[in-house]
């Protein structure tokens, strides 16, 4: 078992969670985390843009002037892609950008990118993240109590409503609930913050 520091919402020291090793100690593996990332990104492209080809623009069925002796280039028509309005060359087209990767791959990338958060001490374990009111400043002390001044990452074992009102004005944050947390948000964020409660979700999930 791994054992790490827990603390609360004012950076005091308030004991020590211990960690399953599969998950939160795992082996470090690059290429997989490379895999899930690039899945991620992949997934998220829309493929949606098209433009013209030659072929598909309208008019210019007429030669534009005859092929000799007028001094000027050679041209068939005005819908040529040199021409203003004329059709795109290897013209982009809806496609479909999706990756597909197995559940187990997931799983694996996601622990070792974790994994390596935590023994790059770049993970705060809170036994509680709560605000007593869904203001700013709340939010606010609790990063200035614990120096973070990068992007950070919440992970919650629910979606409280005072939290996320608390933090939706601070672009450094971002909030995710437990049965959310993935590789590309772990990797992306310099800080990672999960609640006690949110390990034990976690654990329940992935947990053999």
């Amino acid at each position: 078992m791994l054992s790490v520091k827990l603390f609360n919402m004012k950076a005091n020291e308030v004991g020590n969670l211990e960690l399953p090793d599969a998950l939160f100690n795992a082996e470090f593996n690059e290429s997989v985390i490379h895999q899930a990332v690039v899945t991620r990104l992949a997934n998220e492209r829309q493929g949606t843009k098209s433009t013209l080809t030659r072929s598909e623009v309208r008019g210019g069925g007429a030669k534009p002037w005859r092929q000799k002796g007028t001094g000027r280039a050679r041209q068939g028509s005005i819908r040529s892609p040199q021409w203003v309005k004329g059709g795109v060359v290897f013209a982009p087209k809806p496609r479909d950008f999706s990756k597909k990767m197995n559940a187990k791959a997931k799983e694996v990338a996601l622990f070792s990118a974790l994994s390596q958060k935590i023994r790059d001490g770049e993970v705060i374990f809170i036994d509680e993240i709560k605000v007593e009111a869904p203001k700013t400043k709340e939010m606010a002390a609790f990063l200035k109590a614990f120096n973070l001044d990068k992007s950070v990452l919440i992970v919650m074992d629910n979606a409280d409503e005072m939290v996320l009102r608390a933090s939706a004005n601070i672009e450094k944050i971002s909030t995710i609930p437990a049965n959310q947390i993935n590789t590309y948000d772990v990797v992306k964020n310099a800080k990672i913050v999960i609640s006690k409660k949110a390990v034990e979700q976690i654990e329940e999930v992935y947990g053999e």
